[in-house]
């Protein structure tokens, strides 16, 4: 609205501009610039006399000018100063509110960049339900930020002070996906260096960097190439199994999903046998996997293993199920 009355009486302002510099050089036979030099003079009241001796003609257009062109030009100036300070204080005000929400963040992600990769990872991790902040320094990642209403901040993800800013010490994973190597190997150094147990999945764009990323200390390493070529082959060569892991690991619509949880020490599944904890029976999911706590894999387990605490079961069932049987486990 504030817009609208700024064009409004910017237009009106013109008008009473257009008349009084035409006038003028109708009725007074100024030249254009004179003309234009007299209203602008008469306007801004800034007590400079006339150019030349004025005719009644001439003093009533300078009425008008007066009446007009100061009120237009007092209202306008308000306008634009109404404009700039509300876009300061909804800067500020905005900016506090970010703020608090971040500080609030608990068993959040850190998502380091706002590129494309970036973007996915927000999109999916938005859509399971994840508390999230995202670090970006450019001005268009955080135009798109702004656009997708995520939680950010504005500062180099490869300094102390943007991490600790993001909640590095409460949160549970960081994710460095910027598009230069060598800055995410830096995010990685600076993270583990903070908080050595915090797990970091980072981004390589060159699979020779994998190794150094590793070594920086990121827990895991993806180079998007490599996976994207992989996955394009698998679907030539194995289109219904593309198809199937698609449906359980990107929240189709069928409902089908998979899933991990971890059974907690004070679970009841502690200590069961696959058969005994009736997980297929009580909530219809496949036990496809167990990981042990020392890292070990135990795929498609047979109805005897032994459930410890720590370890963490990988189902395929629906999502409701799911939710039921990891709230019962946990």
């Amino acid at each position: 609205m504030d817009y609208y009355k700024l064009k409004l009486s910017l237009f009106f302002l013109f008008i009473t501009i257009t008349f009084g510099t035409v006038g003028y050089v109708a009725f007074e036979g100024m030249t254009p610039f004179d003309a234009f030099y007299m209203v602008l003079i008469t306007i801004s009241t800034v007590g400079f006399g006339e150019i030349k001796p004025l005719s009644e003609v001439g003093r009533g257009i300078t009425l008008v000018i007066i009446v007009s062109g100061i009120s237009l030009l007092t209202y306008t100036l308000s306008q634009v100063a109404t404009i700039l300070v509300e876009g300061e204080l909804r800067k500020i005000l905005g900016r506090r509110k970010l703020e608090k929400q971040i500080a609030a963040l608990k068993n959040h992600y850190i998502i380091c960049g706002y590129g494309r990769i970036g973007q996915i990872i927000v999109k999916e991790l938005r859509a399971a339900n994840m508390p999230l902040v995202v670090v970006e320094q450019s001005q268009v990642g955080v135009d798109q930020l702004e656009s997708d209403g995520v939680l950010y901040l504005v500062m180099d993800a490869t300094s102390d002070d943007a991490l600790i800013a993001a909640g590095l010490d409460k949160a549970k994973g960081l994710v460095t996906a910027v598009s230069s190597d060598a800055d995410n190997v830096f995010i990685a150094l600076s993270a583990k260096g903070l908080r050595p147990d915090i797990f970091i999945l980072a981004r390589a764009s060159d699979a020779k960097n994998e190794r150094k990323l590793l070594r920086a200390g990121a827990s895991r390493v993806v180079c998007p190439y490599d996976m994207g070529g992989r996955r394009m082959a698998e679907i030539l060569e194995k289109p219904t199994v593309v198809d199937f892991l698609d449906q359980t690991m990107m929240r189709s619509d069928l409902g089908l999903q998979m899933e991990e949880a971890v059974i907690s020490d004070g679970s009841e599944l502690t200590g069961k046998t696959v058969m005994s904890s009736n997980l297929r029976q009580d909530f219809g999911v496949i036990i496809v996997a167990i990981k042990r706590r020392n890292g070990d894999m135990v795929f498609n387990p047979g109805p005897q293993e032994i459930f410890n605490a720590g370890d963490v079961i990988v189902v395929i069932g629906k999502r409701a199920e799911l939710q039921r049987m990891t709230e019962a486990i946990s």
